[in-house]
């Protein structure tokens, strides 16, 4: 355990808005919280891990971390679990039940939304869970509010007896500010478990009991909103606009219109409609200002609140005041600010998202690629998804986690004639695979699926940070756990055992051979390429190499593996048989260079060399 003493109450401290619902979490008296890694909620429960008296873990996806977390709540501890707004989905089936059965102890669910798409495939909105799962929404503005709404949450959660869904964003998980702290505190006791299959055992009839409950607990909670401290109207000078907006929007609008009246919503589902409807009366028209969807404007109409909103705004992405300004100005028939000008940007060799220096995903997308015209490769989510840009181009799909195993069966039995030929390849990292690949395994094993499956077993939760998962070895707090034996794992999903084949990816060669014996094998095979992430602790650097100047052709063939240390130094036009031909001399950036060899198996006139004797205790990856 690595719980570090904790400061006095009252003592200000400059948190992320996802260490401040840690913080708060904490000191409701959580005992229990459960969580996927997913950006922008990850560093929650990672900064739960350093609290003492409660229970930190990641779960093997999001639906089971909230199933922990409500099996908590029913034991009568307060739980908690984050996850981002696509994780939500993966959770909405465990969660669209536990609401019409509720909860005992606290249950608060931090839900971070991307807006803006920093970091994933959809910017949705989770706001709208409030409605379709009957829950209340809290939505904090800054990290402050993030710690104060999540002490206000578990208050909630207990007096109507649900799951609360704190909606945060990207902006809110990340910015720092200052935070006023307290101390932990015990939660109200609520006593063990009893036994009430009417309530707890979720069957048709017993669901059909608890739903006038729920009606009834909407139009509380409705009231509640009503009378909530977190939703209140600032008064301003310039009344020709009155906003309605919450979380981020809030202080993007105080930036851009200080004389506004404004209308703040921190308690945001249900909206506290009758208030909002007396703040109307006092300006002349509403703006709702709302990341990203038009939920809450479609609710003040409904209820005959005349405003207006995505007529004039995005209708995605976060809305700053540059954003803001020239809106409300073309709406209010004025002219439209005039940004101040600014030096023109340096020009500078412009750097795409790559992959890390010798990660070894990199040969195995270097292997596809030369196979790319005899394989339709399925895609997944994690850093691997980068194996669609240049130099590779090897994804044909990605959708959402674990997608590639089911996507790529259903590319196998819907192939048209002219793809008969063709290979079906499925790529999927090795937490992806825990998280939802298992299942899709077994439907590729059990309807007899002609795919190969690329397991990209890295280690660690790579693309959020190189968290743990069951496949490491470690858990939450970094100490032993139990390992999954992926080999024996797919064995046992129905992988004829003559079809599982481990190789390390840095030996492009074997790599290369075992694919293209695989592919044309008419069966599901697995292919397990086994090295650890360069960023975590388990990856071994090696003696970096360097160039040989006189011996490099140019040929690039290296460029080909896409690793971010190996650059250009020159390039030239010649002819050859009478057609020009580019060729491109490299260098290998050797402070960068992890020395895993990855370039010199594509070097034809071997001009790669290692810099210097590997070190004692070294030795090449292969």
């Amino acid at each position: 355990m690595n719980a570090r003493p904790q400061p006095q109450a009252g003592t200000r401290l400059l948190l992320s808005g996802n260490e401040a619902v840690a913080r708060a979490v904490w000191e409701a008296g959580v005992r229990v919280a459960a969580a996927y890694p997913g950006t922008p909620a990850t560093e929650m429960l990672e900064t739960l891990t350093t609290y003492p008296d409660l229970v930190a873990q990641w779960g093997v996806n999001e639906k089971v971390s909230l199933e922990v977390a409500i099996g908590a709540a029913l034991a009568g501890a307060r739980s908690f679990t984050a996850l981002k707004q696509v994780g939500l989905n993966v959770a909405a089936d465990a969660l669209m039940s536990q609401t019409l059965a509720g909860v005992r102890a606290g249950l608060v669910i931090a839900a971070a939304d991307d807006v803006g798409l920093s970091s994933s495939q959809n910017e949705q909105d989770s706001r709208f869970w409030g409605r379709f799962g009957h829950l209340p929404i809290l939505e904090p503005a800054d990290a402050q509010e993030a710690y104060e709404m999540t002490l206000a949450a578990y208050e909630i959660s207990e007096q109507f007896e649900t799951p609360v869904i704190l909606r945060m964003t990207t902006r809110v998980c990340h910015v720092k500010s200052l935070t006023t702290v307290g101390q932990r505190r015990e939660a109200p006791a609520k006593g063990a478990f009893t036994h009430d299959p009417m309530r707890w055992v979720l069957v048709p009839a017993t669901a059909r009991r608890r739903q006038p409950v729920q009606v009834e607990r909407d139009k509380a909670m409705a009231a509640a909103s009503e009378n909530s401290p977190l939703n209140f109207a600032i008064a301003g000078s310039d009344k020709r606009i009155g906003f309605v907006t919450s979380g981020p929007g809030f202080l993007n609008v105080r930036e851009a219109f200080p004389n506004a009246p404004v209308f703040k919503l921190g308690f945001s589902y249900p909206p506290p409609i009758e208030k909002i409807r007396a703040f109307a009366k006092g300006v002349e028209r509403i703006v709702v200002v709302e990341e990203t969807e038009k939920l809450l404007e479609t609710e003040l109409m409904a209820a005959g609140i005349a405003c207006t909103g995505k007529a004039i705004l995005p209708a995605s992405g976060e809305l700053a005041p540059e954003i803001l300004a020239p809106a409300i100005a073309k709406l209010l028939g004025e002219p439209v600010p005039v940004r101040k000008a600014t030096p023109a940007a340096q020009q500078v060799f412009p750097r795409p998202p790559t992959m890390c220096v010798g990660c070894p995903h990199l040969g195995a997308y270097y292997t596809l690629a030369r196979l790319r015209r005899q394989v339709t490769i399925a895609g997944d989510i994690g850093c691997y998804t980068l194996g669609a840009l240049h130099p590779w181009k090897a994804l044909d799909t990605t959708t959402c986690m674990g997608a590639s195993l089911t996507m790529a069966l259903g590319l196998d039995k819907g192939r048209s004639p002219e793809d008969q030929d063709k290979g079906i390849v499925a790529v999927i990292g090795d937490s992806t695979f825990l998280h939802m690949g298992m299942q899709g395994l077994l439907n590729l094993t059990y309807n007899k699926g002609n795919v190969t499956v690329l397991i990209l077993d890295n280690h660690t939760v790579g693309m959020t940070g190189g968290q743990d998962h069951p496949g490491t070895g470690k858990d939450a707090y970094g100490m032993a756990a139990p390992r999954v034996d992926f080999p024996k794992l797919v064995e046992a999903l129905g992988v004829n055992p003559e079809r599982i084949k481990v190789v390390n990816p840095y030996l492009m060669p074997v790599l290369f051979k075992t694919l293209k014996e695989e592919i044309a094998i008419p069966e599901v095979s697995v292919i397990i390429t086994n090295q650890p992430c360069v960023l975590i602790e388990d990856f071994e650097r090696f003696a970096p190499y360097q160039v040989v100047e006189k011996d490099c052709t140019g040929c690039g063939n290296c460029l080909n593996t896409g690793c971010p240390a190996i650059l250009v130094r020159k390039r030239e036009t010649v002819t050859k048989n009478n057609r020009p031909q580019e060729l491109a001399f490299v260098d290998i950036d050797m402070s960068g260079c992890t020395g895993c060899g990855l370039c010199v198996e594509t070097c034809g006139p071997d001009a790669i060399k290692r810099m210097a004797p590997i070190a004692k205790g070294g030795h090449h990856h292969g």
